[in-house]
């Protein structure tokens, strides 16, 4: 709520005020400020946007901050390095045994384009403690290949993602590592739906089914695999249909009893929804179906009456989902 951030806020700035007395924090009922709404186009509340020094162009978005310590990091790697240089293993260990979560950057030399990627991805996951190196020995230690950026999960490797100079992108790192805060599946409840739509992956699969039936080891386990090969690109959630409170989630998706299991995506920028072709809930339909999305060749689902045979008959023509495009467009 808008009332705890609040009070996270006003402690980070409690903390930070001996640390760093240049960092100045404020806050504005934009409600009774309506130039200052207008001229930062505030849409959402709570907003969070730094500025640097002094101007008032293009403030910095701080998205998906919610503890204090978390934006007490934000700003730190802001303003200074984001990143821990690493020149031993132990030092090394001490941060990949610090947290449940460790990103660190091994790299050949430590002024190239991965590694301003790897740096700027860090300014955007205070979530984590992010360390490089470019040492030999602790690239060896952990038999990883140099331009590798590793996952750690509560000290062991659990992702390791090539970088290749000039093509690594920010974003899709930023997206990739944030999904690692989440499980590979995430089932969809009360508390888990304000951290799945905190990451920002765009493309969600939701995966429509009873978690007592006899068939769900199979199904589960099927859309487990799955989400491993799509990890940063697309987002895979279960939603158990035996659970009343998730009633609203069937009713937007219009999932009847009869349907389930049923696979859907949904593209939370447009709000576009696509239904899986195949019935059955299998690694190889779930992969075709996930690929064909990507590649901008999977058919949107539009939940539609059937036309009726008389909508051309008059002046004012009767439009459904089904010939909405066709006629309009």
């Amino acid at each position: 709520t808008s009332q705890n951030l609040s009070e996270e806020f006003a402690e980070a700035a409690r903390q930070l005020k001996k640390e760093a007395p240049r960092i100045q924090f404020g806050k504005i009922d934009v409600t009774h400020q309506h130039d200052l709404r207008k001229e930062f186009n505030i849409q959402a509340f709570p907003t969070v946007k730094f500025f640097v020094n002094g101007s008032r162009e293009d403030p910095i978005d701080c998205k998906g901050v919610r503890k204090a310590s978390t934006f007490i990091t934000w700003v730190k790697r802001r303003t200074g390095p984001s990143t821990v240089l690493i020149n031993s293993t132990d030092q090394a260990e001490a941060i990949i045994k610090a947290d449940d979560l460790a990103v660190i950057g091994f790299f050949r030399e430590l002024h190239n384009d991965s590694v301003e990627a790897f740096c700027e991805t860090a300014r955007d996951v205070p979530e984590m403690p992010f360390g490089m190196t470019a040492s030999e020995d602790v690239c060896a230690n952990y038999g990883v290949q140099r331009n590798s950026l590793v996952v750690f999960k509560k000290g062991k490797p659990v992702h390791n993602e090539v970088l290749e100079d000039g093509r690594q992108n920010k974003l899709g790192l930023t997206r990739l590592i944030k999904t690692f805060t989440l499980d590979l599946v995430t089932e969809y409840n009360i508390e888990t739906s304000v951290k799945i739509f905190d990451v920002p992956v765009e493309n969600h699969i939701l995966l429509f089914t009873p978690a007592n039936s006899e068939t769900f080891n199979e199904i589960y386990k099927n859309y487990q695999s799955a989400a491993a090969e799509f990890r940063g690109k697309i987002l895979f959630v279960l939603v158990d249909t035996d659970e009343a409170r998730n009633g609203r989630i069937f009713e937007y998706f219009r999932i009847r009893d009869i349907d389930v299991p049923a696979v859907r995506i949904l593209n939370l920028t447009s709000d576009a929804k696509y239904k899986m072709p195949a019935d059955e809930v299998t690694v190889e339909n779930l992969k075709e179906f996930c690929q064909s999305y990507l590649n901008g060749k999977a058919k949107q689902h539009l939940s539609s009456e059937e036309i009726p045979q008389d909508w051309d008959k008059l002046p004012v023509k009767v439009l459904v989902g089904k010939n909405f495009n066709s006629i309009i467009f």
